[in-house]
């Protein structure tokens, strides 16, 4: 039985001011004809499906688009919330689509989402697991845990599985081997002190784990617990990374074949180095990849008039520029150029909530939004936030 794992779509996210949908349109209408050439018998989405847990209209909408067009494959589709997405919003009509083949496992209630496929082998039991925090956990079992691998192990050992039939699990949790950790990238959001660690020993009754939440595509521990990665790159910490999707076709128990399919982008995200004009001189000559996603790194040691318009005119993607030369550190004078003028156009109380979303992973209530415009109003007598 063959399966399509993916993750972190981040559906409706913005790069240095710059919105990704088209380039998520692209991809995904990508992944849809891998689909079609592969013909997978099952499709594994494991999370961060949205960016925000309060997606804009339009990445609801293309996600809207995307399984619409899935589901008329008549392709059982496994989907995971992960840190990124708001359970409660992920999982709203989960009964009524299930029908359609569509199983969501959005907000965890106690235990594992499980659903069964036949082949001719016999079972494959496919258990989901959204993203969870040991406090989402503890209500449902009666023991202290305080640790992100305690209530990932809790719930695993309350399930009642057969282990002479093949399982699989999907998860977004970050997953380490021993004192072996995967690779990281700057897109990402980890605990502090790897407070949020859960270590492969917890994975050993699944043939495989389908795992969200890190962008690069990889293994850890073993092949069969994998991290499928984004399927476009989010930040240049994920310059060099090749994006793919993981085929795992599931034959007779403990035999599983895995390979990873590479993915083009619409506009791939590269970092180019060197003087203005050598860097302007090799964009003219190389016209579709000038559309890139750039971040450019100049190494003039005189000063440059209005480079980033400059470098705009032959890079019109360009997202950031540093300068590197003898009164430079690297990055030092690093700063975004997807709109020159944009942090002069936000208002404190724009960047406040761009900020709490950030350091929280959630938004801003209503409660917490208005009083946050008294204050504001109060200390700079801003009437307009």
């Amino acid at each position: 039985m063959k399966f399509l794992h993916i993750s972190d779509l981040h559906i409706g996210k913005r790069v240095n001011e710059f919105s990704m949908l088209e380039d998520q349109r692209y991809i995904l209408n990508q992944i849809l004809d891998i689909i079609d050439l592969e013909k997978p018998e099952g499709i594994l989405i494991a999370g961060d499906v949205y960016d925000k847990s309060m997606p804009s209209v339009e990445a609801v909408q293309l996600l809207d688009e995307f399984l619409t067009k899935l589901l008329a494959k008549n392709k059982p589709v496994f989907m995971i919330s992960g840190n990124h997405d708001s359970p409660e919003r992920l999982g709203f009509g989960s009964q009524i689509v299930k029908d359609k083949g569509l199983h969501i496992a959005g907000r965890f209630k106690g235990s594992l989402l499980q659903e069964t496929l036949t082949d001719e082998y016999g079972r494959v039991n496919i258990y989901l697991l959204p993203f969870v925090k040991p406090a989402m956990v503890r209500p449902y079992f009666e023991k202290d845990i305080e640790s992100y691998e305690e209530a990932v192990e809790t719930i695993i050992a309350s399930e009642d599985m057969n282990p002479l039939e093949r399982n699989i699990l999907i998860a977004h949790q970050f997953v380490t081997s021993g004192q072996k950790q995967p690779e990281r990238c700057d897109s990402e959001s980890i605990s502090l002190g790897g407070l949020d660690n859960v270590d492969i020993n917890c994975f050993q009754a699944f043939d495989y784990v389908a795992l969200g939440h890190l962008h690069g595509p990889q293994r850890i521990g073993r092949d069969t617990i994998r991290y499928a990665g984004s399927p476009l790159k989010y930040s240049f910490s994920e310059a060099r990374q090749r994006k793919s999707v993981t085929i795992l076709n599931v034959k007779e128990k403990g035999e599983i074949e895995i390979k990873l399919l590479p993915l083009k982008p619409l506009r791939d995200m590269r970092e180019i180095k060197g003087p203005m004009g050598a860097l302007i001189k090799a964009g003219q000559m190389e016209k579709e990849g000038a559309l890139d996603y750039i971040h450019a790194t100049l190494t003039d040691e005189e000063d440059i008039y209005d480079a980033v318009g400059q470098l705009r005119q032959v890079y019109p993607n360009l997202m950031s520029l540093d300068f590197e030369n003898s009164r430079s550190s690297p990055g030092i004078l690093e700063f975004a150029a997807a709109d020159s003028e944009v942090f002069v156009r936000k208002s404190p109380l724009y960047l406040f909530t761009e900020f709490y979303e950030a350091q929280n992973n959630s938004d801003l209530t209503e409660e917490q939004e208005q009083i946050m415009r008294e204050v504001l109003e109060k200390d700079r007598g801003e009437g307009e936030l």
